[in-house]
């Protein structure tokens, strides 16, 4: 079960990444565990484009984990 903060931040990081990567990703075994507090981190490490950090993606999947964090 997810809060409502938490459902959005999912979908709002599923929304710019994609069904697949989350299907692939160690975020969706951490959820299916109920290793919630251990998400934020992992959206965190989504911030890359082209194998570079990019100062966007980065400012947007910190808004996601601080929203699915509740803060």
């Amino acid at each position: 079960p997810l809060e409502q903060n938490q459902f959005d931040a999912l979908t709002s990081w599923v929304y710019n990444l994609g069904s697949s990567n989350l299907m692939s990703s160690t975020m969706l075994t951490l959820l299916n565990e109920g290793k919630y507090d251990e998400v934020p981190a992992q959206m965190l490490r989504w911030n890359k484009a082209g194998g570079r950090e990019l100062e966007g993606l980065t400012r947007r999947r910190q808004a996601e984990a601080d929203m699915f964090a509740g803060l």
